[in-house]
Parts: C-alpha cells; structure tokens; sequence
C-alpha cells in the first residue's frame, strides 16, 4: 500500500508502451485546459481522499504521477487485501477498483465498502467486464462502471463528478443549517445602542476572514447568534454552519462527535460515521461552551487549529478538512488557565479576535425593539406594531434585570403571548418572576394582585412610594412628579411613615 503525496522518483515514469496513454490524455487536455485548470483549482481546497486498486504496476505508476497533479490525495494498493487493510485505517471519499486481482479480488473490496465505509462512493474498472457485471456492479452501489482500457480523463472525470456530489451534500447540510430562517431572522442582532453597535462594527470587519474568534458573554446572551451572523457574512456563508455545545457532549464520545470514527473503533460503534469537523468541511464550526471541554480535546483541538487535520476514532491516517473555528463562552479561561484547567496555548489560538457580548441589562435601550422581534418570530410574522406592548408591560420588561438575558426574555414574552391570546399584552399576561422584580425596582405599573400578596392597600402605597424615593436618590419633587401627586401629599404620606415607625 502506497500513500501518495509527492511525484514517485524517474524510475517510475511509465514505460514506453504506456506513453501513447499519457499522450493522448496531453491532447485531451489541451482541448479541455480551461476545464481541467478549474478541476484542480477546486479540488485544491478540499483534496479528494481517493483509493485506487490495480494490480498493475504500470497503471498505479501513472495513478501516482497524474492524480496527485491533478489536486486528489491518493492511496494505491496492489490488490484487495491491501485495499481492506486501507479501509480499515483510513476513510476515503471515493475508490477506483478493478476487479481481477490475485488474494482478495474487487467485489470483495465493495463488500467490505459496503460493510465498513458506505459514504465512500466507489468505480468499477475492470477489462474483463460485460455488461452483466456492470449491472452487478450497479445493485452494489457503484458510482460508476469504467471498462479498460481507461483513458486518465475519464478517470479525472468520474472523480470530479464525485466531488460534485459531495459538495451538493454539503450544500444540503448548509441548507438544513438555515431551515430556521423560515421561522424567522433568528441570526439578527437587534439593537442600536452604543454596545451592539460596537459588536456589529466588529462583526462586520473579522467576518470575511478565516480568524478565529472567542465569543465572551453571560448565559443567554445571543453567543450563538453572533456566530451565526458572523458565518451568514462570511464567504462561508453557503456551507455548513455545524452548533455543538461542549458541555452537553458525554466525556467518552467527544472525539468521536468531533472527529469521527469507523466501524468497530469502539463498543457501539456498529458503522463508520463522520465527525463534526467533516460535516462542517467548508464552513464553519461553532465551539458553544468551549470551558467544558476536558483537557484531551484541548490538546487536539489545539492540533487541529495548528495542522488543519484530523484523524477518526480507530484510524492511523489523518486528513485535512477546511473548517473555520468559532468559539464561545461564559467562563474566565484566562483565570481557568492560572488554576490548571485551560491550556494557555489553546488561548492564544482561539482569541485572534475576542468578542465581548454586552448583558441585557447593560443594553435596556434595545429591550423594547427587541422584545417585538422575538414576539414577531414566535408569531411567525415579519413585524408587529409597538402597541402590541402596552406601556405598562414594556414599563415592567425595561426594568427588569435579566439574569437570564436574551433567552429569559424570549421565554417570557412567550408566555405572555399565549396568556394574552394574541391580543396586547399586559402587566398580567408576564411570569410572576418578572412581576415581582419589577416591582422590587420601582414599576408603579405592577398588578400586586397577582403575585400572591398578603399585604394591604396601605402597605403596598408605602412600598412603591418608598421604592420611587429611592429610586430617585431622595429627590421628592421628582419623585412626587413620577408618582403623579402633589408634592405636598408626598410629604404628608412619608411624615405619615415616619410616625408609625416611631410608634
């Protein structure tokens, strides 16, 4: 077996009976140039991982020299028991078999694909074939049946049709990534305020690049958007865009998620299957909650971002897949790497561009345009008006602290949509939760009646009195002014107060 990544030396050149073979692919070529530049500018970026099987010398000579040329990473084998032994190192995206060789013959070769490697598309080529094996080698699930003698271009052809193929699958997988978008711009940051202003600044500039980036923000504060948003700009943008969080993945199958891993590699392990890394070849892996993930896939995760390969469970071989790394955060790695728990060198990998995401409560600015866009994607409907909200329910949102961020405000706004029936929304269509905070910063719009309450009228004036007092730093004309009373009768409620704590 004989992995292919350089030229072989000139004693490998084909013989002189070989050369009219090589000469008349030059002719096709040169009619075909412009075909054949774009082939291998192509294949360039994500190389063909091909198996060629051909007990000929002579031809894995020429499969040595043209193929690898031509932009495929190739792998010869002189018969089928040494393309068994491949298949059972390595994964491969296509093979060209032919079908009489000594030991182990082709169709033993499909077998064993079929069994061990099915997303490897296989080719027939054989010059002893009829079309009743060409009909076998179709109900086997051959790409294609090339008889021989076979011209190299046919050969290129067949491959280039394969990587078609993949990429349309790839496609598929991007396609599949956007499907949400039918419910909504989910990937649109709203917000005009100063702080989402400065991300989408940055957004906009690190997008078109290939840079990694380490997203930092509190829980539900839109991490996974702004990934989104920054692969929606990039010129990945029509690849796989593949989410994982690092804290949900079990600790003994995280390398396979990540990396794959072929039949038998491990117990459960009963067929070959890709890793995240290979689906999202093209595009862009987003890494959620990257501090969870154990020190062992640190160190390969660090491997990866400084050779580009990756190697599945169970093989020896590694490969290169072209993937874009987003990473994201709500943890101190800085402070995790002083206490042993991170690696310092994986830091400096992931942080080429460091995002900081503001908290909800930083930006209540952006709350009110904010909540009509969640209400508007849950409704299914491109906008909303602004008095779906009363004002004493908006009142209530902007004063609330958001521990949960985005993703508690999107909770309750819909819980308030069904409470309301999808009429306007009011102070008691929101979660007690929000009610009641509220309440403890100063909304005079709070119906107390539906928190469970126990206190009386007298009490409940009192409270929000002495809340907005405090609110406004001391200040009773504003305070007055905010509650809606004269001044004078401020000053009566609170000596009123003062009295009763004496008493």
């Amino acid at each position: 077996m004989n992995r292919v990544r350089a030229s072989p030396p000139a004693s490998a050149q084909p013989s002189l009976w070989q050369q009219p073979f090589v000469d008349q692919f030059d002719r096709h070529r040169a009619n075909e140039g412009l075909k054949l530049t774009k082939t291998a500018d192509e294949t360039a970026r994500h190389k063909l991982r091909v198996l060629f099987v051909d007990d000929e010398d002579a031809i894995r000579n020429i499969m040595s020299i043209e193929l690898p040329r031509l932009g495929f990473d190739v792998t010869l084998c002189a018969d089928g028991a040494e393309a068994i032994e491949a298949l059972n190192k390595q994964s491969f995206d296509a093979a060209i078999i032919d079908l009489r060789m000594p030991n182990v013959d082709g169709w033993g070769v499909v077998d064993h694909i079929n069994e061990v490697a099915p997303e490897t598309e296989f080719v027939i080529s054989t010059g002893h074939g009829d079309m009743d094996e060409a009909i076998h080698a179709v109900r086997k699930g051959a790409f294609d049946f090339l008889p021989k003698p076979t011209k190299l271009f046919e050969i290129a052809n067949v491959l280039n049709q394969i990587g078609e193929k993949l990429a349309l699958q790839n496609k598929a997988a991007a396609l599949e990534s956007q499907i949400r978008k039918v419910e909504g711009p989910k990937s649109d940051l709203i917000g005009d305020g100063p702080l989402m202003a400065k991300v989408k600044m940055l957004i906009q500039k690190i997008a078109p690049t290939d840079s990694t980036v380490l997203i930092l923000g509190e829980t539900g504060s839109g991490k996974e958007m702004v990934a989104r948003r920054i692969h929606e700009l990039s010129k990945r943008a029509d690849k796989p865009f593949v989410a994982v969080n690092c804290g949900a993945l079990p600790e003994n199958l995280v390398e396979s998620e990540f990396f794959g891993h072929r039949k038998g590699a491990f117990t459960g392990a009963e067929t070959a299957r890709k890793g995240l890394f290979e689906v999202a070849n093209g595009g862009t892996l987003f890494l959620d909650e990257l501090g969870e993930l154990d020190k062992t896939m640190q160190v390969k995760l660090l491997r990866f971002l400084e050779s580009g390969e990756i190697r599945r469970v169970g093989e020896n071989e590694s490969f290169t897949v072209d993937v874009r790394i987003l990473c994201a955060t709500n943890r101190d790695l800085t402070e995790m790497a002083a206490e042993g728990e991170f690696r310092d060198d994986l830091i400096f990998r992931i942080n080429t561009f460091e995002m900081h995401l503001p908290a909800l409560r930083d930006r209540q600015e952006d709350i009110p345009e904010l909540a009509r866009h969640l209400i508007a994607r849950h409704l299914k409907k491109s906008d909303i008006s602004d008095e779906f909200i009363s004002p004493e329910a908006m009142d209530i949102l902007t004063r609330h602290d958001w521990s949960g961020n985005v993703r508690e405000l999107a909770n309750g706004l819909e819980h308030a949509v069904i409470l309301s029936d999808g009429h306007t929304i009011k102070p008691e269509d929101l979660p007690a939760n929000i009610l009641r905070s509220a309440r403890a910063n100063g909304a005079a719009s709070v119906p107390f009646q539906v928190l469970g309450d126990t206190k009386t009228l007298r009490e409940i004036e009192r409270d929000v009195i002495l809340q907005t007092l405090n609110r406004n730093g001391g200040d009773k004309p504003s305070t007055a002014k905010e509650l809606g009373i004269a001044l004078k009768t401020l000053y009566n409620k609170l000596n009123q107060y003062d009295a009763t704590q004496a008493a």
